[in-house]
């Protein structure tokens, strides 16, 4: 049925309470003192000038959670999709530059439209084309390239840019003599400072407690004077509202790129999102959120800013502040706002330095390798995975969308070749009544003229020879065998070319005097009969049962032993 919130979300957080109220004002403001210092240093890291991460974070965040699903999810930049955007425009301009500004906001534009058509058309399903160990891999990897990419800040040395970010990173290795030790002292400090106000008082926002502290001691010390680099001078003021620069060669060079940063955005934001509605009790559209995460960066790319997605530390902070609705995050784009108008003055001696430690604090909860072992425990394909898109990654970096593609392209293949070959059992009775496998219980009962066997897994084009392969060699062991009864209760599909097999193996075995029977058959497997004539081809309800005990009573009615059943009675047939 039609409703108007399915297109204003926002009605949805309709008529608040006094109290939602206050907790989203709260929360709002609180997101935003982490917000501010987080969006600038995250700018730096997208190869953008810090005061562009201010613009990312003013509309699309309000946007997002306007015509989002989730009433807590926080919206703005973020590391990873930060240094997306960084690797996929080096190679058509130099960071910083105006050019690279205007590619940057043009690959808003691009994801902003990906993920509208993607939402408004319900596909919010491609997500789950990149596997869950492909995303560990990556974001483990993008973590380790994030931080190393601001170790240069951190000396206060220069750092190159190949093609080859771990080149780069052993320039900077060899530049130590030539350490700025007043930034590295900032750095370090900040980094010690917003480690410990996290541990030991985690409520107060310890990266507005290191920004504002070090800003000021930068002012008071001279750090610029001394040869440290500062943020500078930001343009006191809202963005510019304009329309993007576009350029159509460039839009198709960037369309593979943006659709990848798009997914593994939303993938971030959507998974952030389920966390927190499974703590609230909301339930999670995964496709208005792409269209909310969509109309975002849509917003953001006329208004100067960069790519943006979900923030988990800051979707924390604002569930733990006591987020009712996305009021907070309206609320947080009104601090940003009061920011640009009347505060950037105070953020000019910023040191670039304690930026850096910022976005080093950001990412060390993006690493866990205890996430790799465990997909490693759970299946060897998952954790090889896992462990090629993380090498791949750095070995390709600055290139991530490589190590994307790589990662989920072997994903592909492991997943082809486990299927490939599915578990096909040969069954025999339990004394308690119930069809085992042989190869587990040797001790079964079977009988020479009755083969039993189970198939777990879809029958398609990839595993249909070794399918037709198990079956003949089943049948060789048997030659007196008259019946071969195929279990499907662990057939999920069957495609074309697993129709054509079972009818070429129904043909085959019943030239050779063995009729082939089935049971447990599931309702879309028998769609596929029925609508290819299949259904009739093997005798139809005559020969498929609903239970492989109605099949197993029918193959004894014909074989005209009615008080000898093996099968049935779990005793021995008589030779």
């Amino acid at each position: 049925m039609f409703s108007i919130k399915k297109i204003l979300p926002f009605l949805g957080w309709f008529p608040m309470r006094p109290e939602h109220i206050r907790a989203d004002l709260i929360a709002g403001i609180t997101v935003a003192l982490v917000l501010i210092p987080q969006s600038m240093a995250y700018a730096n890291l997208a190869g953008l000038p810090a005061y562009y991460g201010l613009y990312a974070a003013f509309l699309p965040g309000a946007v997002a959670a306007l015509f989002g699903s989730s009433r807590q999810l926080a919206t703005g930049p973020v590391a990873v999709v930060s240094l997306l955007t960084a690797s996929a425009l080096l190679p058509f301009a130099q960071p910083g530059s105006s050019e690279f500004v205007s590619l940057a906001i043009l690959m808003s534009l691009l994801i902003g439209v990906v993920q509208l058509v993607l939402g408004a058309l319900r596909l919010g399903v491609v997500v789950n084309f990149l596997s869950h160990p492909v995303i560990l891999g990556f974001t483990n990897a993008a973590a380790l390239i994030i931080g190393l990419s601001q170790l240069s800040k951190i000396l206060g040395v220069k750092m190159g840019r190949s093609e080859h970010f771990l080149y780069d990173i052993w320039g900077v290795l060899q530049q130590l003599q030539a350490v700025h030790w007043p930034s590295l002292v900032f750095g370090v400090g900040s980094f010690a400072l917003m480690f410990t106000l996290k541990k030991r008082y985690p409520k107060l926002p310890n990266v507005l407690i290191a920004v504002a502290l070090c800003t000021l001691i930068s002012w008071l010390t001279g750090f610029e004077s001394l040869g440290g680099k500062v943020v500078g001078t930001i343009p006191q003021g809202l963005p510019t509202v304009a329309i993007p620069s576009i350029d159509l060669n460039l839009m198709l060079n960037l369309l593979g790129t943006a659709l990848i940063v798009s997914l593994v955005g939303f993938m971030e934001a959507i998974s952030i999102a389920k966390a927190m509605a499974a703590r609230t009790r909301d339930s999670i559209d995964p496709n208005q959120e792409l269209i909310g995460q969509g109309l975002g960066n849509l917003v953001g790319a006329f208004t100067q800013s960069y790519p943006t997605s979900g923030s988990f530390s800051r979707s924390a902070v604002n569930l733990d502040a006591g987020a009712k609705s996305g009021l907070s995050s309206v609320i947080t784009s009104l601090m940003v706002l009061v920011t640009l108008l009347f505060l950037t003055p105070l953020l000019y001696h910023l040191p670039e330095a304690v930026l850096a430690a910022v976005i080093m604090m950001a990412v060390v909860g993006l690493i866990n390798v205890g996430a790799i072992h465990h997909a490693w425990q759970a299946h060897r394909h998952d954790g090889s995975a896992a462990i090629a898109t993380f090498i791949a990654s750095l070995g390709f970096a600055p290139h991530l969308d490589k190590g994307i593609f790589f990662g989920g392209g072997l994903a592909i293949v492991l997943y082809l070749y486990r299927t490939m070959s599915p578990r096909v059992a040969l069954l025999g009775l339990h004394t308690d009544g119930t069809l085992r496998d042989v190869a587990f219980y040797p001790f079964l009962p079977t009988d020479p003229e009755i083969i039993v066997l189970r198939f777990d897994g879809q029958l398609y084009f990839a595993n249909v020879s070794y399918f037709e392969e198990m079956v003949l060699d089943a049948v060789a062991a048997k030659p007196d065998a008259r019946f071969l009864l195929l279990v499907g209760d662990g057939i999920n599909q069957m495609d074309a070319s697993g129709e054509e097999v079972v009818d070429h193996l129904v043909e085959r075995l019943d030239k050779n005097g063995t009729l082939m029977v089935f049971s447990g058959l599931k309702r879309q497997i028998l769609q596929v009969m029925h609508s290819t004539g299949l259904f009739e081809r093997v005798g139809g309800a005559a020969n498929i049962f609903a239970t492989e005990q109605a099949a197993l009573q029918s193959i004894y009615d014909r074989l005209g032993r009615v008080q000898d059943r093996p099968l049935l009675t779990g005793v021995d047939c008589p030779a």
